[in-house]
């Protein structure tokens, strides 16, 4: 087998396993989620039957019966432990993952099904209902559970049941005679297959991925199709857009339809554009990249802004206390803009990597790592909580198989470059595209500082290019090369060093991180008039817990002096902001629903802002993020 892209790809992500993440912010994250998050999880799967399901000893009538997407949130967990393992070895740890992958090769049957819902309550419903089904969305995560496991412990167990099971939908699936052509209503075993084909070089697994994104939305609709052959009588009860279905994938322009099947959809067609070489796809992806992030993301990196149907909407489209912003949509940007950064290096791609990663994505998890966000509302009159467990439980699964993988999105090769995406203390380990090993060590207290100082140790002197993001935040910084100021050639949001690196070289790089007050597009009528706050890639927020006033009545003047000041002591240690903003005294509308400006006699009130990623963990009380401008 192989596992080697640098050949056909520009750039290369370095493995999170080659990064020894150290630093103050995502180290001790990355613990809670080993030491709290995953057993948490664990106990929530084992004590809701979902992991005994695939025992397939379930009896009719029995509750609760496992639930079409169980596989997909025990899958998610598998690959969660198999990548915290890779990182910190565990013997016990490995020996309950060894029983729980055992337990899911098992209930995998002869033909190579391996589902089971389909197995043991519906056994004639196979391949039925594709659309809302979610049998192949399922394949995929049992794909890169098996995946995962493979690379962390070396064990075929569950990866060679995911190859029979593989081999069972290609003999299925594709527009032969005989087969199915059809594709599934949620996105996931696309990307999953690319995977596969990248670690076993079989084009057989690169062909059926392709098949399966080339098909959907092709004429007749497949979907249309079966619901006839199921007796569905009646006008389409969820638009075809919804499922990604409605054009060729070719043809896409805007981000529609539920959102995390989307990031899935595009990821997918971004790995594909790759491995296809294919300028329609890439540009396709351009096309939807630009409607996500640049008329329908919140300035927290979230996507999907309502509830219903946990979906993108019209552009400009974002409201604050109601927004959805699931956090796995936020989790499928951070795979869509990371796949798309290996492509030509461009800053734009990694600039909303690192803001849905620092913001949307781990305001998902509280600090003790054992409750969840599902939706990420930019405001909240004290009532939105994170919560232990959710009946549909893909955000907490999800996150628990991130965030062992952080140290994964900072670094990428290609030929004579290496490429710096995330600042974070660490020790990277690597090989030069000549094969010359090369120690990258970071140090550095980001995201609360913008000093990072990087100390190269090639095995022996090398010439390539160290290109260093700059991020679209930062409007000035320096640069130096073993403390001598340097100028450097800026590409694509990247300042790049050409030079023959020594061992022990330093670079250092200061970004200026001073407050910003920023302004939504003046479409997003929700934020019109309002301002937010943002310190480096974190976005900030105000919190009841901070005021003797609710943070609904608090205004921010424009030109007011907000300073940044680390607290040890507060939530983990944070830097917060602080300042005077303005209130009103409710006490003057006790008589009145209306009262002219002129009455209202605003005053100032002190100000304190904290990182969105850590509201919801103190007091429950009302939280903004948008501030009316006073």
């Amino acid at each position: 087998m192989r596992d080697s892209l640098r050949s056909r790809f520009h750039f290369t992500p370095l493995p999170f396993t080659q990064v020894k993440v150290e630093d103050d912010f995502w180290a001790p994250r990355i613990a809670v989620n080993r030491e709290r998050s995953l057993p948490a999880v664990y106990h929530q799967l084992k004590a809701g039957g979902r992991i005994d399901a695939f025992r397939l000893d379930w009896t009719p009538g029995t509750e609760p019966a496992p639930h079409i997407f169980w596989d997909s949130d025990v899958a998610k967990w598998v690959e969660g432990l198999s990548c915290d393992l890779a990182l910190h070895p565990d013997p016990e740890r490995a020996q309950l993952l060894g029983e729980v992958t055992s337990l899911i090769a098992s209930a995998q049957q002869p033909d190579g099904y391996l589902n089971v819902h389909f197995t043991v309550v519906e056994p004639k419903g196979r391949w039925s209902n594709l659309r809302d089904a979610h049998e192949l969305y399922c394949a995929g995560h049992l794909l890169e559970a098996a995946l995962a496991h493979f690379r962390a412990t070396g064990k075929r167990t569950l990866l060679e049941a995911l190859l029979r099971y593989v081999g069972h939908i290609d003999s299925v699936f594709g527009r032969e005679p005989g087969k199915k052509r059809g594709y599934c209503g949620h996105e996931e075993i696309e990307l999953a297959l690319l995977k596969l084909y990248r670690l076993t070089g079989d084009a057989a697994h690169l062909r059926l991925a392709q098949y399966f994104l080339e098909e959907r939305g092709q004429e007749p609709n497949y979907f249309l199709r079966e619901a006839a052959a199921r007796g569905e009588a009646g006008p389409v009860r969820v638009p075809l857009d919804y499922y990604q279905a409605h054009l060729p994938i070719r043809e896409h322009s805007e981000a529609t339809g539920h959102a995390v099947r989307a990031m899935y959809l595009y990821t997918a067609m971004a790995d594909l554009a790759r491995e296809a070489n294919d300028p329609a796809l890439v540009a396709a992806c351009g096309r939807l990249w630009e409607s996500a992030t640049l008329r329908r993301m919140y300035l927290t990196g979230g996507v999907g802004s309502s509830a219903h149907g946990e979906r993108f909407t019209a552009d400009y489209d974002l409201p604050n206390d109601t927004a959805y912003a699931e956090t796995c949509a936020a989790i499928g940007l951070i795979f869509f803009a990371h796949r798309l950064l290996q492509r030509n290096c461009d800053g734009r791609y990694a600039d909303v990597m690192e803001r849905a990663l620092y913001n949307g994505v781990l305001s998902g998890v509280s600090l003790d790592g054992e409750r969840f966000f599902y939706e990420n509302p930019l405001a909240s009159n004290g009532s939105h909580h994170r919560q232990g467990w959710y009946n549909c439980a893909c955000c907490p699964t999800n996150l628990v198989r991130l965030l062992p993988t952080v140290g994964g999105y900072a670094y990428s090769l290609s030929d004579g470059a290496l490429a710096v995406h995330l600042y974070l203390q660490s020790e990277a380990r690597l090989s030069l595209s000549d094969g010359l090993p090369l120690t990258v060590r970071q140090e550095t207290r980001y995201p609360w500082e913008g000093s990072v100082r990087l100390t190269l140790t090639p095995a022996a002197p090398a010439e390539f290019t160290l290109r260093l993001r700059i991020p679209g935040w930062c409007r000035r910084y320096a640069l130096a090369v073993n403390d001598t100021s340097v100028k450097a050639r800026r590409q694509r949001g990247y300042a790049c060093l050409t030079r023959t690196w020594q061992p022990g070289d330093a670079v250092t790089l200061d970004l200026a991180m001073p407050v910003e007050s920023v302004e939504a597009h003046p479409g997003v009528r929700h934020d019109f008039g309002r301002l937010a706050l943002q310190r480096g890639p974190l976005v900030y927020c105000l919190e009841d817990a901070d005021h003797v006033v609710s943070v609904a009545q608090i205004a921010l003047r424009p030109n007011a002096k907000l300073s940044p000041r680390f607290d040890p002591n507060l939530l983990g240690g944070v830097v917060m902001l602080e300042g005077v903003g303005q209130e009103t005294d409710p006490a003057r509308w006790e008589k009145a629903l209306y009262l002219p400006r002129t009455r209202s006699r605003p005053r100032l009130t002190p100000l304190r802002a904290i990182p969105y990623c850590l509201w919801d963990n103190r007091a429950p009380g009302a939280m903004r993020v948008w501030l009316p401008r006073a």
